[in-house]
Parts: C-alpha cells; structure tokens; sequence
C-alpha cells in the first residue's frame, strides 16, 4: 500500500508517519515546505494542483493530518475547510478511487448531551471558530463520500503523549512543570474543573492506520478517544506524580471559556472498536511519562 501523507511534520502526523512505515506501509509525506524528503502540496494552492500531485504519487490512500488549530477565521477557513474541499474535489477526479482518512476534532460536538459518552450521530453545535471550522471540514468530506468517494473522518479527541503543543493542557502542563521544577515554583494554571477524554497519541496514529487499512464503516465519522472521562484536575496531578516533582498546583480562575461552556466530554468509541477492533492501549499515565520526559 502507497500512502499520501499531509501535515507528515505535525503533532499527530508525525506519528502517524512512524506508525505506517513499521506497518510496512509506503510512505509518501507531503507539506507545504520541501523539507525532509517531503512532496510539496499545497491545498491552498486548489484543486487542479492537488490533482496534479495525486496523479503523480498515485496513492492507495490519502491521510489529511493538516489543518489548523489556532488563529483568525480567515487562516481557520483557509486550512480547515478550504483545504479539505481542493482535496475532495480533487480526489473525486481521480480516474480510480482513493480511499481519504481524514482528521477531524471533538471540537466539533461542542456542548454535548450531559454527563454521558458523545456517539458520532449525536447534534454537533461546536461553540468556537475551530469548531466550525473543523465540522465544515467534516461535512465536506461526507458529501464526497456520498458523490463515491471512499472516505472517513475521524473524530479526534484530546491526544496526549510527548511534544504536546502549548495551546493544549497537557503540552501547557507539562511545560508549566518544568518552569515550575527549574524556579522551585508552583505549577500555575487557570482552572481546572472541566472533564476531558485524553486518548494518547500513539493510539491515535493507530486509529488511522485501521481506518487506513480496514473495513468503511457505514458512517462516516468515527470517534477516536480513551472512552474515559478524567477531571483535568487529575490529569495534572498524575503528570506531576510522573514526574517525582515536589511542587504544589495552583489554579488561577476559571479556566478557558470553551472549559466553562463544554464542561464535560467522553468518546463512544464503540464505532472504531466494532469496525476495526481498534482500542486505546496505552495507559494515562505512560502518555504523560513520554511527555514528561520530552519537556
């Protein structure tokens, strides 16, 4: 199998990488940049450019680890659904299909249904311009699925595990951490009342791969998480445990506004488990020992 391999220098698409070459899979990375033996592509550049790049590398299967997570409305539309929408139209042109795994976001349920794990047919009402941005992704990627394409989101949830970005819990946690170890300082974060489902990375390139290589499940959107909802609060105490650190946590408020307006949120994993029989293995506390040792 041939793999096309966006956003291959990413948090997720890094691994993902590492993960498909020890499957055996051929890999063939792309980015904007050509860098590190990378295809350049572009998805900003449109449709007839992306088609161009496609015919070349003739993939098996394409996996989109691109997209934004930060920024104004303009740069999150420009990756978050323009990009996906030069992919699509560009993979539909293809003379035979090309199975698309796409990269989506819990971001996309918003405030989900209380106190109970979000299944993937559940409202999605995101409450932030990622949000939006990302589930205007997904629904472009379903309507190619329903012109034919063989294609599937899947419904990212909270990864965790070494390089972490800053914009994330546990990447500020963890670098919060060792501010807080080298200045013999508390460790300072806003608050930490919100229930997450963090789901390690590695986990998470494994997801794709079997989305990759596994049977298309009859929807089209599949969560990848833990299936665990663990208090933030908690999951800053098991990194400091981790890391043998003699430090006190401090919060300072109320936290994020999107931790106020999504206060709890757990997979139903149960699609990717039916369909590929894929499941987390790595526990918690493994996750944030890599991240632990990489901040």
């Amino acid at each position: 199998m041939r793999a096309l391999l966006i956003g291959a220098s990413g948090y997720l698409g890094g691994r993902v990488h590492r993960a498909a070459v020890a499957a055996g899979i051929e890999v063939v990375p792309a980015g904007r940049q050509a860098a590190d033996g990378r295809v350049v592509l572009d998805l900003a550049a449109g449709p007839d450019a992306v088609g161009a790049v496609l015919a070349r590398v003739a993939p098996d299967v394409v996996l989109n680890c691109s997209g934004a997570t930060s920024g104004d409305l303009p740069a999150l539309v420009a990756a978050n659904v323009d990009g996906p929408a030069a992919l699509v139209t560009a993979l539909l042109g293809m003379p035979s299909p090309v199975r698309l795994v796409h990269l989506g976001s819990a971001a996309e349920y918003g405030r989900g249904p209380g106190e109970v794990p979000v299944r993937e047919d559940e409202r999605a009402r995101p409450l932030s311009p990622y949000g939006a941005t990302k589930l205007a992704g997904t629904r472009i990627v379903e309507l190619a699925r329903a012109a034919g394409l063989p294609a599937v989101v899947l419904r990212v949830f909270n990864p965790v595990g070494p390089g972490a970005p800053g914009h994330t819990l546990p990447g500020r946690a963890a670098a919060e951490l060792a501010r807080a170890v080298r200045e013999r300082d508390a460790v300072r974060l806003g608050g930490l009342d919100a229930v997450r489902d963090f789901v390690d990375a590695d986990d998470v390139a494994a997801a794709v791969l079997a989305a990759a290589v596994g049977p298309l499940p009859a929807h089209g959107v599949v969560n990848v998480g833990s299936g665990t909802a663990l208090p933030a609060r908690e999951l800053v105490r098991t990194l400091v445990d981790v890391s043998g650190a003699r430090v006190r946590v401090e919060e300072g408020g109320g936290g994020s506004a999107r931790s106020a307006d999504v206060p709890w949120q757990q997979a139903d994993i149960s699609t990717a488990t039916t369909a590929w029989d894929w499941r987390p293995r790595t526990p918690l506390a493994a996750s944030l020992e890599g991240l632990w040792r990489a901040a």
